[in-house]
């Protein structure tokens, strides 16, 4: 049995572009707009030799309607299933509403939780990251998840604890990881993907 990892947060923070690196495929949309992930996605990835099923989420705002409602409990099921939950925020804009109203309801549940402060390419991470203390989650783990910066030293953080717990989260003989560092993902280069959605009976 492989360990379960759940990526949550807000819309438009880069949990797609985490799952996509994590494991090494397109699967999942990403565009620089909130609420294109809708349902829950499941991939297999592994890194240097820890094998593992990540989950990519929808986002949570904490006061959500509609179908924004059906995401959230999506988001919260993913949550459930996991054995580790990484936490997605964005570096850029610090805490928000959102951060706390998440924060608080990991709190109360009994999973590992990592906090990850993705976008810190391009700006002082340590004074962007230096607000996330206060959402009281333990230690903080800055990336740039399109770049792959920092994204080896949060995985050895999560997935080097859980051999002990997980005896078939070890494969041998597989790829290494250099490319989750190094290999920026080239999303112009990804073809189009078009979803039509509305009310029945409008064409």
């Amino acid at each position: 049995m492989l360990p379960v990892v759940a990526l949550v947060g807000r819309p438009n923070v880069g949990k797609s572009t985490l799952f996509n690196r994590l494991t090494r495929t397109r699967d999942a949309l990403v565009a620089d707009f909130p609420g294109l992930t809708r349902d829950r996605k499941y991939g297999q990835a592994n890194y240097d030799g820890y094998q593992f099923i990540v989950v990519d989420t929808g986002g949570i705002h904490g006061d959500e309607e509609g179908i924004d409602e059906v995401m959230a409990k999506q988001s919260l099921q993913a949550i459930e299933e996991a054995d580790v939950v990484l936490f997605l925020v964005d570096a850029r804009d610090g805490v928000t509403v959102g951060d706390q109203a998440i924060a608080t309801h990991l709190r109360k549940q009994k999973k590992k939780v990592y906090l990850v402060a993705n976008k810190i390419d391009g700006i002082d991470a340590d004074s962007a990251m230096a607000d996330f203390y206060s959402l009281a989650l333990g230690n903080l783990y800055g990336i740039a998840a399109a770049h792959g910066r920092g994204v080896e030293h949060l995985l050895d953080s999560c997935f080097k604890p859980l051999a002990d717990d997980y005896p078939d989260v070890i494969v041998p003989d597989e790829p290494d990881s250099e490319d989750l560092e190094h290999d920026e993902i080239d999303y112009d280069a990804l073809p189009l993907k078009l979803a039509i959605v509305g009310r029945p009976n409008v064409g």
